[in-house]
């Protein structure tokens, strides 16, 4: 056998030469791929790694992360940081003039309703981003997405990304945006971002009250460099009592879910348990749901509190859970038989998207045999495209009846018409073919327009921050700085109304939408707006002594 071998492959000086040729045509290859195999994680797009089935990590060169909903968007987001780098490159004194701004949430859900709503928000962030580099304000912005996994679970590897980007010059890293589920995993990114690496965080979507900071503070903040542009739990249900006028605690129940963890429900339960005069109502009525989107066995248990409700005198239901445990709530209470009883469900700016995980079956028994609904499903939405026009005739209509002639068009408040206004920029932007082809743009959902409003006051602080900093491109801790400066003269008018920022970064006196679905359009109807404090905010927006 040897023999054979040897004068096989070794014998001459020609087969010396082939079998050496062959073996580094085998190995070199094999030793630069086996690693990748073994030890090394598989790749799915620059920046971004395969790990426990996700692709984690971060990218702003059009990667959808297997998303088709999102395709077209990644795409318009590429296309603009390129063209954001090409002006920088010809820049004729070679200074940095870009730094960039990372959407952190879950970029792989599973759900079609989740996928659409992910859409929403990207679509924002970008529209914003555009808007934002096409001012005569530096510097530019430049877009990445930063995949966590679900429910965040994986966000200590994008966090550590993301402050090496920090650091980075040539990235500039100088603020992270998105987180849009209250858990323990995105209270966690939060505290590391702001506390260990003085990234400022600006929160578009989470509202538990666990992730803000307290306004008039004794000591260190405990998110140092958090700003928050949606109303917490606590504020919405304010804005929602103070909508409703004075329920009594006889006609009120909460249905709570009681999963670990879940940091939006325990804040919106919280939230909702505020006294309420007259004698006491119903007790809580809790279950425990096994995940975000998995409804298990939970119809049993809301076919079992439907009765028990019925029973009580209650006719406004709390609930305290997610969109998806919410749907079926519904449903399940409109089937309760209990002698022609009408209710009212209200929740949280979680149920922005309820109307997207509804079926046409659902619509249906919704509506009710006979066409009028048993069920009105309520919550606080952090904004709809209805409604400036609404509360501006609204407004309209209550001034004539005081004074007995119509308003003139100059007397109408600023903390409407600015919004109304920035909300037709937004359109414009959307109908814009330079803006590119992002997808089909819902503004119903609040989703779009609150990202958007979201970045748009990023790029206020980073330009502000800019505007005082001696070198080009201004520090983070100089970007966080600038969040309290965002009142009065400096108030973001968002689509979504007035930004005006406490020292604690909270926006104060934010309106939410009271929303309820239409089972009779099948669409999301604006109600009225309802204001945390009990009235719209003050003059110019100036936060009041005692707030912040």
């Amino acid at each position: 056998m040897l023999n054979w071998l040897y004068n096989t492959f070794w014998a001459t000086w020609i087969r010396k030469a082939f079998t050496v040729l062959v073996v580094l045509a085998v190995v070199v290859p094999a030793a630069i791929l086996l690693p990748a195999k073994f030890g090394e994680p598989e790749r799915c797009a620059e920046g971004v790694e395969k790990s426990a089935g996700e692709c984690i990590g971060v990218n702003g060169s059009g990667y959808d992360f297997g998303v088709a909903e999102i395709r077209k968007v990644a795409e318009a987001i590429r296309k603009e940081n390129e063209r954001v780098v090409g002006a920088e490159n010809g820049r004729a004194d070679g200074q940095e003039n870009s730094v960039t701004v990372a959407m952190m949430l879950p970029l792989q859900p599973k759900m079609p309703a989740e996928r659409r709503q992910l859409r929403s928000e990207l679509q924002g962030a970008y529209l914003a981003q555009y808007r934002a580099n096409r001012t005569e304000n530096s510097p530019l912005l430049r877009l990445v997405l930063a995949n966590p996994g679900a429910d965040y679970a994986q966000q200590e590897k994008v966090v550590d990304q993301l402050a090496a980007m920090a650091d980075s010059p040539r990235d500039n890293l100088r603020a992270v945006t998105g987180f849009n589920l209250s858990l323990g995993a995105t209270k966690k990114a939060v505290a590391r971002l702001t506390n260990e690496l003085s990234i400022p965080v600006l929160a578009s979507r989470v509202s538990a009250d666990e992730i803000a900071n307290p306004d008039n503070p004794g000591g260190r903040l405990p998110f140092p460099g958090l700003a928050r542009i949606i109303p917490t739990n606590r504020q919405q249900a304010d804005a929602l009592a103070n909508f409703h006028g004075g329920l009594r605690d006889a006609e009120t129940v909460l249905v709570r879910d009681t999963r670990p963890h879940d940091i939006y429900d325990e804040s919106l339960a919280k939230a909702f348990s505020r006294p309420e005069p007259g004698p006491p109502g119903p007790k809580d009525q809790v279950f425990e749901s096994p995940g975000i989107n998995d409804p298990g066995q939970t119809g049993n248990h809301f076919s079992l509190i439907g009765h028990n409700i019925c029973a009580s005198d209650a006719r406004v239901v709390y609930f305290a859970g997610r969109p998806v445990h919410l749907r079926l709530f519904a449903l399940k209470l409109a089937e309760v038989p209990c002698h022609g009883k009408k209710y009212t469900i209200v929740s949280g700016s979680g149920a922005a998207t309820l109307d997207r995980y509804l079926t046409d079956d659902d619509w249906e028994r919704l509506r009710g045999d006979g066409g009028s609904p048993t069920i009105t499903v309520q919550y606080a939405a952090p904004g709809h495209p209805d409604a400036w026009d609404v509360a501006l005739r609204a407004w309209e209509k209550e001034q004539q009846a005081k004074t007995g002639r119509k308003p003139a068009a100059a007397d109408r408040p600023d903390y409407l018409t600015d919004p109304r206004k920035e909300l037709q920029v937004l359109r414009d932007l959307i109908d814009q073919p330079a803006t590119g082809d992002i997808g089909a743009v819902q503004l119903e959902d609040s989703r779009t327009m609150l990202v958007y409003d979201g970045v748009r006051t990023i790029a206020e602080a980073i330009f502000l921050a800019n505007a005082q900093a001696a070198e080009s491109i201004p520090s983070r801790e100089r970007v966080a700085a600038e969040w309290p400066r965002l009142e009065a003269a400096h108030r973001v008018r968002g689509a979504s109304g007035w930004i005006c920022l406490t020292n604690g970064g909270n926006a104060y006196d934010k309106p939410v939408a009271v929303v309820q679905l239409d089972p009779r359009t099948r669409r999301v109807a604006f109600v009225g707006l309802g204001w945390p404090e009990k009235k719209p905010q003050p003059a110019e927006c100036v936060v009041p002594s005692g707030t912040g």
